[in-house]
């Protein structure tokens, strides 16, 4: 009883808490669908795609594991029942200014360039969402470049530490 009563009055506590716009459950559950939709896009998501959008996620939201676990759920399954992006694109706008619009599509960026590539059906989602979010091309290119180069730059490290010792110095002569 004073288990339900606690749930209860905590229930009432978040919903007097000022939300921030991407706070929204609805907002969150549009967001992860949108991220599914592009992680999907091949095939099964793959291992990577899935840790990807699991980090966005949590990151993005604040979340612990358990949430973001059920949010992914949630969106998959409002993933699979929509015949479109405008489903999840028309709520977006309606809660979301020019900025937080922004920030989903480069959501959308972190998660196609997991696999160190984007394929063409992965920008195509991100640029038709992008058009419905009223993220204009400059802008989604302009994300695209920054995402690409921030991953490069991750990779480049790695990269390096996989060449033996002197294996440059013996090509430069």
């Amino acid at each position: 009883m004073f288990g339900s009563l606690k749930a209860f009055i905590a229930s009432l506590a978040e919903d007097a808490r000022p939300q921030t716009q991407l706070e929204s459950k609805d907002c969150r559950l549009a967001i992860a669908a949108l991220l599914i939709r592009v992680a999907t896009v091949e095939s099964e998501m793959s291992q990577a795609r899935r840790e990807k959008l699991h980090v966005v996620l949590k990151s993005g939201f604040d979340l612990d594991g358990r949430a973001t676990a059920a949010l992914i759920d949630a969106a998959a399954a409002a993933e699979r029942s929509a015949t479109d992006l405008y489903h999840f694109t028309r709520r977006l706008n309606d809660e979301l200014d020019q900025e937080g619009r922004r920030q989903i599509v480069g959501m959308t960026w972190e998660v196609a360039y997991v696999d160190e590539r984007v394929n063409e059906f992965a920008g195509n989602i991100i640029w038709r969402a992008a058009d419905l979010l009223g993220v204009s091309s400059r802008e989604r290119i302009e994300l695209r470049r920054r995402i690409a180069a921030d991953r490069a730059a991750l990779r480049s490290p790695q990269i390096m530490e996989q060449i033996p010792n002197g294996a440059i110095e013996s090509h430069a002569s």
